[in-house]
C-alpha cells in the first residue's frame, strides 16, 4: 500500500482534498488552479498528524468529556495541548516539513523565508461548520525548526478549550478529526483586510464589503483596529458607501527577524485610505471571480503587497464560504417548506388554521 504524502504543495491539492489538506489548504490550491493570485506554499498533510498523534489517545479522552463542565474541559484542554507539543516528531515527519521549507526557500529566493503557519482543520471552512478563528495561525516564521515548533502548535490548538467545547456539541466525532497545516509565504503587506461577497449586515448578494487597514491583517481579524470600510456594487463596480476610519495600532513584522509586533500607526496615516480606489476595483473583480468558482458568497481574506507591481500587488490569503447568512438562509428555506400532506388541498386547509372551509 502506498503511504499517504506528509507534504503536499499548493499546486497539488483542490477543493476535493479536504480529507488530507484541510479546509485551507484545499481552498489555496484550488484558489491557484483557478488563477487566483496567492502566495506560494505547501500542506503538513493530515498523515503526518496522525503519524504524530496515533499513539496518544487523545480522541477518547475528548470524547469522554461533557461540554457542560467547563473546568474539567479546561483542565483535559490544558493536558492534551501539552501532549501534542511537547510529542516527539516521527523522523520521516520531520524530514518532509523540512525539505518543504527549504524547496519553499529556494524558489522564493530567501533562505530565512517568512512563512505564515496556519492550521487547517479538516472540518473546517463549510458553510455547514465553520472553525474559522477556533485554531492557531503563526505569522512571519522564519527558519526550518521554528516551523517545525509551529506545526506542533497549530495541532495542540486543534485541543483548545473554544475548538472542543465546539466540537462536543456540535457532536463532530473525533474519529473524523485531523488537522493539516498550511505553510505559507508572507506578503510584505502594506495594507491587509477582509471582504465579504454579501453583505455581513443585510446578507445583500449584490455588493461586496471590503474592510482594510495598514500592515497586517491579522490586526483587522483580531478587532484591535477599526478598519476602513467599503461597500461596491457588484454590477457597476461603483463605491456605494466608503468610511475611512482613524486606525491607531497596526500589526508589523517584529524587528528582530521573527513574530508580530503591535505599534501605533504614523500619525500621517491614521485619517488616509489604507487603499487606493484601483486597489478596491481590483480587489472587487478578484471577488467575483472568486465567488463565481466556488459558487457561493466567500469570506476572503486579503493583502496588499508593499514591494510588487502595480496590477500585481494583490494576493489572497484565504477563502472560505460565507457562514452567518448561509445558515440564516438554510434555516429560512426550511421553515418555507411545508410537511407533504395526502392531498394538496389540505395545505390550504392547513394554512387556515384547522378551520375546514364551508363546502357548497
Amino acid at each position: 500500500m502506498t503511504p499517504l504524502p506528509l507534504v503536499l504543495r499548493f499546486a497539488d491539492v483542490g477543493r476535493d482534498d479536504v480529507p488530507v489538506a484541510g479546509g485551507k489548504g484545499a481552498s489555496l490550491g484550488e484558489l491557484m488552479r483557478a488563477g487566483i493570485r496567492v502566495p506560494d506554499g505547501f500542506v503538513v498533510a493530515t498523515a503526518a498528524f496522525r503519524s504524530a498523534v496515533a499513539a496518544l489517545d487523545l480522541g477518547s479522552r475528548v470524547a469522554s468529556l461533557d461540554p457542560a463542565d467547563g473546568d474539567a474541559v479546561a483542565a483535559a484542554c490544558a493536558e492534551l495541548r501539552s501532549v501534542v507539543e511537547s510529542a516527539p516528531l516521527p523522523p520521516p515527519v520531520v524530514e518532509a516539513v523540512t525539505a518543504g521549507y527549504v524547496r519553499l526557500a529556494a524558489e522564493c529566493g530567501r533562505s530565512d523565508l517568512p512563512v505564515a503557519v496556519r492550521s487547517s482543520a479538516t472540518s473546517e471552512d463549510s458553510a455547514e461548520a465553520s472553525f474559522a478563528g477556533l485554531q492557531d495561525t503563526y505569522l512571519w516564521v522564519r527558519g526550518a525548526d521554528s516551523v517545525l515548533h509551529h506545526v506542533r502548535r497549530c495541532w495542540a490548538s486543534l485541543y483548545s478549550v473554544e475548538s472542543v467545547t465546539y466540537r462536543l456539541r456540535r457532536g463532530i466525532p473525533e474519529t473524523d478529526l485531523a488537522m493539516a497545516v498550511v505553510v505559507q509565504e508572507m506578503v510584505g503587506a502594506r495594507s491587509s483586510g477582509v471582504m465579504f461577497t454579501r453583505s455581513p449586515l443585510t446578507g445583500d448578494r449584490s455588493v461586496i464589503a471590503i474592510d482594510a487597514s495598514w500592515g497586517l491583517g491579522s490586526a483587522v481579524v483580531s478587532g484591535d483596529v477599526t478598519p476602513d470600510s467599503f461597500v461596491v456594487s457588484k454590477v457597476t463596480g461603483e463605491i456605494g458607501r466608503r468610511t475611512v476610519s482613524t486606525k491607531t495600532r497596526w500589526h508589523q513584522p517584529d524587528p528582530r527577524g521573527s513574530g508580530v509586533v503591535e505599534s501605533d500607526v504614523p500619525a500621517n496615516l491614521r485619517d488616509v485610505p489604507s487603499i487606493s480606489d484601483d486597489e478596491i476595483a481590483e480587489l472587487t473583480a478578484i471577488a467575483r471571480r472568486v465567488e463565481a468558482h466556488y459558487g457561493c458568497p466567500q469570506d476572503i481574506e486579503w493583502a496588499v503587497s508593499r514591494t510588487a507591481a502595480p496590477g500585481e500587488s494583490v494576493f489572497v490569503l484565504q477563502s472560505r464560504p460565507e457562514t452567518v447568512w448561509a445558515e440564516k438562509d438554510a434555516a429560512a428555506a426550511g421553515q418555507r417548506v411545508a410537511a407533504p400532506t395526502p392531498r394538496a388541498f389540505d395545505h390550504v386547509f392547513n394554512l387556515l388554521g384547522g378551520k375546514r372551509p364551508t363546502e357548497s
